[in-house]
């Protein structure tokens, strides 16, 4: 079998669905016993948190996109970067406001990507 590039694995990659990636990611850890350390791109929204876990300092962010603004497909392009989601999946994001981008990351992480998709022209929520 021939080697492939790294530009020819990514072209591979980008024609799989979520799904698809998904079993990949397991496959590829079963086969080689490691653990794929993934950001955190969950699309779907968080549950409420307690009242009481509140009075704990907050060390786990949410950016929630709450609109897209008039500059929507670089909003898109923001989106996805911080995911890593494919151009559809994004668009479908993006379309489906309000959603979370990124979940539970530290704060640092949640301002750089809401600067991020600010700067793209989208309104942004950090929970």
């Amino acid at each position: 079998m021939a080697k492939l590039s790294q530009e020819d694995l990514l072209a591979q990659f980008e024609e799989m669905t979520l799904i698809e990636l998904s079993e990949f990611v397991k496959a590829f850890e079963d086969k080689f016993d490691v653990t794929a350390a993934a950001p955190a791109a969950v699309v779907a929204a968080g549950v409420p948190g307690a009242p009481a876990a509140e009075a704990e300092e907050q060390d786990e962010f949410d950016v929630i996109l709450t609109g897209a603004g008039d500059k929507k497909i670089q909003v898109i392009k923001v989106v996805r970067e911080l995911t890593s989601l494919g151009l559809k999946e994004a668009k479908d994001l993006v379309d489906g406001t309000p959603k979370a981008v990124v979940e539970k990351v530290d704060k640092a992480a949640a301002e750089k990507a809401a600067e991020a998709l600010k700067g793209a022209g989208a309104s942004v929520e950090v929970k």
